[in-house]
């Protein structure tokens, strides 16, 4: 399985927006971890931008998982690149 990283941007106002959606946000990671899919999420402390990394079988399959996800869905997550990544240690 290879592993990406994935840089993306909160909307604005993600402080609001967030609120009614954020427990089924943290569940739905806390079910990626357990599946193996998600090493680690978080954002920066300004909360402009997230980052995460992901074990998948390619890059379209993270794609699902962010885009199933409940702050993409309403927009809390307003775009995302995805990369794949060499670990080097």
């Amino acid at each position: 399985m290879a592993k990406f990283v994935v840089w993306g941007r909160y909307c604005e106002d993600v402080l609001e927006r967030r609120a009614p959606h954020r427990q089924d946000h943290l569940d739905g990671l806390a079910r990626q971890k357990d599946q193996g899919s998600l090493v680690t999420i978080g954002p920066t402390k300004d909360l402009r931008y997230f980052f995460a990394i992901y074990t998948a079988e390619s890059e379209e399959a993270v794609r699902q998982l962010i885009e199933a996800d409940p702050y993409w869905q309403h927009h809390i997550w307003t775009d995302y690149t995805i990369h794949e990544w060499i670990q080097a240690l």
